[in-house]
């Protein structure tokens, strides 16, 4: 296998979850709109220093797994063995980095610090997992001589709990994976490798990172992560003169007219709104900041791409956008006609159902710039829940 440089995220997705009671496996429910699954792939396809996102998938979860992920243009999943250990070993097969995170689907919140300290530590080791340290007392219980009664505690103070994601040199785990006897199982891919003879640090784990195992857990992170979010309202506005050839592009849809829009990009003014909306709710600068006028590279851009960079940020941030409204403001041309199309386009963009994006349209009853049809203005709104960060 040739690795090329750079990190996957290798999401293990293939347990049947049986511990959750009735319904489907964990990793599909939804949590929050969306499944626990689709929470895990969203963090990491946002990380910067994540390159690609693969899922290892149980057989006969195909239609669930396309279901959760929907359309985030993830490589196509690989279906998984009888095992943790055999579904692991068919995804680092498809892993085409020299860097790999491992993670359980059932841990649907990672913290960005937290894979940045993995991967740091992977400058001086073969392998790194979090963890957090036993803060409980811990004893064993007595089974044989006395069922049920509890037996003697056992110091705890060189004892941690170990968290995924588990980072790896990808050779290193793959060779860790060769070496392990056939017909044993592994609580985890790090004690492989450490068996091996490779070496793993340990980094400060989260308590974000709890595994959802029984329906308990589940109905705790579903409180627990609407409880620590905050509502936040951003509202974002640009204008752009009519100038050069036609269509019209607003909202990501073309639309006929003699002339276009000159300006930042592709000039769509709906989108620019709508992507300072999303950045000022979330306090994270305007777009300016983030796609400067100067910079030639965006000259002709799809407007799309800025409202993507913004939606990326936001979930990095562990934030959902709830809704957006967008109003634009025009003598020609006719938006009406167009307004169904513009609402679909950005819902894609968003990842939003389309109940959740509003589009209106209204003039200046020729009064204004606008209303001498000189140029076209939009004003947006977006809402979103978002954690407090520094």
């Amino acid at each position: 296998m040739t690795l090329t440089s750079g990190t996957t995220a290798l999401i293990v997705a293939a347990g049947a979850g049986n511990r959750m009671g009735a319904g489907p496996p964990k990793q599909y429910r939804l949590l929050d709109g969306k499944s626990v699954l689709a929470h895990s792939v969203d963090i990491f396809a946002a990380h910067p220093a994540i390159d690609e996102v693969q899922i290892v998938i149980g057989p006969g979860q195909e239609r669930l797994y396309q279901d959760s992920v929907q359309d985030r243009g993830l490589p196509p999943a690989v279906v998984g063995g009888d095992s943790r250990r055999e579904s692991v070993l068919v995804g680092l097969r498809a892993v085409k980095h020299d860097h790999v995170l491992i993670h359980d689907a059932a841990r649907p919140f990672v913290p960005g610090a937290v894979i940045d300290r993995l991967l740091a530590a992977l400058t001086q080791h073969q392998g790194a997992v979090p963890v957090l340290p036993v803060v409980d007392t811990v004893a064993r219980q007595s089974i044989e001589a006395n069922p049920g009664m509890l037996g003697d505690t056992i110091d705890r103070s060189a004892l941690v709990r170990v968290q995924t994601p588990q980072a790896f040199l990808t050779s290193a785990v793959l060779d860790a994976h060769g070496r392990w006897p056939i017909g044993r199982e592994a609580t985890d891919d790090a004690q492989m490798l450490r068996e091996a003879g490779g070496s793993v640090a340990m980094v400060d784990g989260d308590a974000a990172l709890e595994k959802l195992t029984y329906e308990t857990d589940f109905a705790a992170a579903a409180l627990r992560f609407g409880s620590s979010m905050i509502t936040r309202t951003g509202s974002g506005y640009d204008v752009h003169a009519f100038g050069g050839e036609g269509p019209v592009w607003l909202g990501g849809v073309a639309i006929p007219h003699g002339r276009g829009l000159a300006g930042h990009s592709d000039a769509d003014v709906a989108l620019h709104a709508l992507t300072d909306a999303l950045l000022g709710a979330a306090a994270l600068g305007d777009i300016g900041d983030h796609f400067p006028p100067s910079d030639p590279q965006w000259k002709g851009a799809p407007s799309r791409l800025f409202l993507e960079h913004a939606v990326r940020l936001i979930v990095a941030h562990g934030g959902v956008i709830d809704h957006v409204d967008l109003t634009i403001i025009c003598e020609e041309p006719r938006i009406g006609p167009y307004r169904d199309s513009i609402r679909a386009s950005i819902a894609e963009t968003l990842q939003l159902p389309v109940t959740r994006v509003s589009v209106k349209a209204t003039t200046t009853e020729r009064l204004g710039f606008t209303g001498r049809a000189e140029g076209i203005a939009a004003q947006a709104i977006a809402t979103i829940r978002m954690k407090d960060f520094q």
